[in-house]
């Protein structure tokens, strides 16, 4: 079989490039093309699409591949007439929107699945559930010396985005909103945190308050999407102001109790007790964080309604505890309290980490039964070979 695979500058990339490789060598009939991408080319790229159509007609491949959904690469493959397998991470993922979905060529894997009964409910065929999966080969080779435990080590970690960057809309839009609608969102908001396991948001947006953000913030669907106002506005304004207050309040209140190391693209984020240490690279350092850490956070993005996030699914392929807010999919595949621990209020959080810290076997065991879960059943070989079989 030949896989043509789309090679970006993105999250699990070189871990997919590193599986195909080793089933080959297993004796599978794999052969990898690996494809310098833009992730950036524009939707419309005409020069890119004729360039990488030529493309397709020269190399011949089976299966394009990629990590996340591309629609210019779903037209070029249905001209082609070629299978595009994509695995999709990220949830807001507007392009999944995009007319080209329904081609006849994808197979689109969805790692959460509201995302994925959402487009199934529709009758829409080209769509699977498919969880994430963590390196477990290549985190297996990482040890610990004294210095990187050092280094590394904390009482409680956090790795991830604060969401107080220029890609924080809301923020940009509140004081162009009526005192009316901004309180009707800020209370809306702030009962959505007091929720696990349901998003209220989208179903809650009011037509003149919707109105009201459209016009401040002139976010729009794009041309060749069936994406509503509502689903644009909830999930990329909305829930992501949820989640950058939901995450500020949760370290602070943490760091009035623990140490806690913070490694975040957020230069600005200072909090008492909390050591910003900036953002790590996800293959060089972040492993690090993981395995040194007592206890590894996981707060998910709220637009991520059931699916397990990467960094949960990377956090246990590194042998590190979890302890994560409620996630309806990890409990399909994960026992909580022998492989992973959830909280269920903020006072639940405090009372949990303190727990944990005090008893260490107890929490080595629930790391190592989570890591031997994932090695069983949750690598990228095991992964690709779902989605080969599926794929034909």
């Amino acid at each position: 079989m030949k896989i043509l695979f789309l090679n970006w500058n993105g999250y699990g990339n070189r871990d997919i490039i590193d599986s195909f490789n080793r089933m080959r060598e297993q004796g599978k009939d794999i052969a990898l093309i690996i494809y310098p991408f833009d992730a950036h080319v524009d939707r419309d790229d005409r020069e890119f699409l004729d360039k990488f159509f030529s493309d397709l007609e020269k190399e011949v491949p089976d299966i394009v591949f990629s990590f996340n959904y591309f629609p210019i690469i779903s037209k070029a493959c249905q001209k082609a007439g070629v299978k595009y397998v994509s695995w999709v991470y990220d949830n807001p993922a507007v392009v999944l929107y995009s007319y080209t979905l329904i081609n006849s060529c994808n197979y689109v894997f969805l790692f959460d699945s509201q995302m994925y009964e959402s487009f199934a409910r529709q009758g829409i065929k080209t769509v699977y559930y498919l969880p994430l999966a963590a390196a477990t080969e290549r985190y297996g080779k990482i040890t610990l010396s004294e210095k990187e435990l050092s280094k590394w080590g904390s009482d409680v970690s956090f790795v991830g985005g604060m969401y107080n960057d220029r890609g924080n809309f809301y923020d940009r839009i509140k004081d162009k909103l009526s005192d009316y609608t901004r309180g009707y969102l800020e209370g809306l908001m702030r009962a959505q945190m007091e929720i696990d396991g349901a998003n209220i948001v989208e179903s809650m947006l009011r037509k003149d308050v919707l109105d009201e953000m459209v016009e401040a913030l002139g976010l729009k669907p794009n041309y060749d999407g069936v994406e509503s106002l509502e689903y644009l506005y909830s999930n990329y304004v909305l829930d992501r102001k949820i989640t950058s207050t939901e995450r500020s309040e949760i370290i602070r209140l943490l760091g009035e109790h623990f140490n806690v190391k913070l490694y975040t693209n957020d230069a600005n984020f200072e909090a008492s007790g909390v050591q910003n240490l900036g953002q790590i690279d996800y293959y060089e350092d972040m492993p690090y964080v993981f395995k040194a850490s007592s206890i590894n956070l996981n707060i998910t993005l709220r637009s991520i309604q059931r699916g397990i996030p990467l960094r949960a699914m990377d956090i246990m392929g590194c042998q590190g505890f979890l302890l994560t807010n409620y996630q309806e999919d990890l409990l399909r595949f994960f026992s909580p309290g022998e492989e992973f621990v959830y909280y269920e209020s903020r006072q639940d959080l405090l009372d949990k980490v303190d727990y944990y810290l005090e008893h260490e076997d107890e929490r080595r065991e629930i790391a190592r039964r989570g890591y031997e879960k994932v090695c069983a059943e949750h690598t990228y070989e095991q992964r690709l070979q779902e989605i080969l079989d599926i794929v034909g």
